[in-house]
């Protein structure tokens, strides 16, 4: 159970081999049902989801795959709403040829930098970046030597 924002949450992951056999999916090990229940505000919200897994359940039980979950929502959170919410990609009108690959190129760049740098606040520092902040950065960049 976890407790964020004034609601509650209880995930709940089952796995199976017993499907195996009968899934046309190639290296199938589990497959998996996470049901999350969620209170807040005085209402109750369940929702379920599916997913297979080529890790067999001699590697990895229930409890680890729902860690492993988790895991991958926190590097979706950490990076993709970043880039999206911090940096505007969504909004972005780039649309055709390599262009909105190599622009995610650059978020990403971006990103580690100021991660690495030790930056907690990424809007924060993106602001101050942005205000003149250029003849900083792009020396660290390896980019040019000012």
């Amino acid at each position: 159970m976890s407790r964020h924002g004034g609601r509650t949450e209880v995930r709940t992951l089952r796995t199976t081999t017993r499907l195996n056999d009968y899934l046309d999916w190639p290296d199938v090990g589990q497959v998996c049902r996470l049901e999350r229940v969620f209170r807040g505000n005085g209402k109750e919200m369940r929702e379920v989801a599916y997913a297979i897994t080529s890790v067999g359940a001699e590697l990895a039980d229930a409890a680890t795959l729902l860690g492993w979950w988790r895991g991958h929502w926190g590097i979706e959170n950490r990076l993709h709403w970043v880039r999206d919410v911090s940096m505007g990609e969504d909004a972005s009108r780039v649309r055709s040829g390599s262009a909105p690959e190599a622009l995610a190129a650059l978020r990403n760049a971006a990103l580690n930098v100021l991660r690495l740098a030790g930056v907690s606040n990424v809007a924060e520092a993106l602001r101050a970046n942005a205000y003149g902040g250029a003849a900083a950065l792009l020396p660290r960049l390896g980019i040019m030597n000012l």
